[in-house]
């Protein structure tokens, strides 16, 4: 398992490069580093000589029922070439249609067109690129009549035919369950034991009746208390904060790490009290 990292923003870079701060790894977003050359690939490729570096992209579309974008496809393979990241990932989602893209991750429909259309497209990527992928639950604020399962019951079925992993957000979850009225213990329970790859949790903006994923808060109390929930069904999984939006000095972000960490640490003890230390689990566990 790689452990606890961060989300690598321009605001941060001094900081990271002059204190190599105590970090397992960061992650960065795809789109910002497919360019041929320039200050940004300088300064990540100084930073992968200390830390592991996992790619998350923002554009591929994967709902989309246009063609996915082939020259896309060759820039992010160029970029995993470049900096072998541990893995990669990007939304479960669709963001372009007829060649237009709305820079917007739009939720699907769950029904079985969407998903296989879904499993056709990450077959693709993860066929093209050589290796496996993370997909990622994303927030919504709209449903669809066409619907005919849960979302946990469409990512369980993506994964289990694409051999995918899941990037678990866990911030999304508790977004799209205040909006849409479920449990999110469910979504939890509705995703097979190791699914998970990665967890994200992040900050969202309460608006009374609707809740908006904006990354420009800090994490509140019911998503560490999700948090902790997905810890004690899905045992060591690496996780990241993100913070895209009134970004704070690095250590209150890196405060934020050390918590999750911490809350980890407490729950896979609590799980294995007489087998073997949560130091010894998180070592043991790993994406294949």
């Amino acid at each position: 398992m790689l452990g606890f990292g961060l989300g690598l923003r321009t605001q941060h870079y001094s900081h990271v490069l002059e204190s190599r701060p105590k970090i397992d790894w960061f992650e960065v977003i795809s789109e910002n580093f497919m360019i041929p050359g320039g200050r940004p690939l300088r300064i990540l490729n100084e930073i992968r000589k200390d830390y592991p570096v996992v790619l998350h992209g923002v554009s591929l579309s994967l709902g989309t029922p246009d063609p996915l974008n082939q020259d896309y496809l060759k820039n992010l393979k160029s970029l995993i070439d470049k900096i072998q990241p541990p893995w990669f990932s990007d939304h479960l989602c669709w963001t372009s249609l007829g060649g237009h893209y709305s820079h917007d991750l739009l939720p699907l429909p769950y029904n079985d067109e969407a998903l296989k259309r879904v499993i056709s497209n990450i077959d693709k990527v993860q066929d093209f690129m050589g290796r496996q992928m993370l997909v990622e639950n994303v927030s919504s604020y709209v449903t669809y009549k066409s619907s005919e399962m849960t979302e946990w019951e469409f990512l369980s079925e993506v994964v289990s035919k694409t051999g995918c992993k899941l990037l678990l957000d866990v911030n999304n979850i508790y977004v799209s369950s205040r909006n849409h009225g479920f449990n999110p213990v469910d979504f939890l329970n509705g995703i097979q034991v190791g699914a998970v790859g990665q967890m994200h949790l992040a900050g969202h903006t309460d608006n009374g009746d609707h809740l908006i994923d904006t990354h420009d808060h800090a994490v509140c109390d019911p998503v560490w208390g999700l948090y902790k929930q997905a810890c004690r069904r899905f045992g060591a999984v690496a996780t990241m904060i993100e913070r895209d939006a009134n970004i704070p000095e690095f250590s209150e972000i890196q405060a934020e790490m050390v918590k999750a960490k911490s809350l980890q640490e407490k729950i896979l003890s609590e799980a294995y009290p007489s087998q073997r230390s949560s130091k010894n689990i998180l070592e043991e566990s790993s994406i294949h």
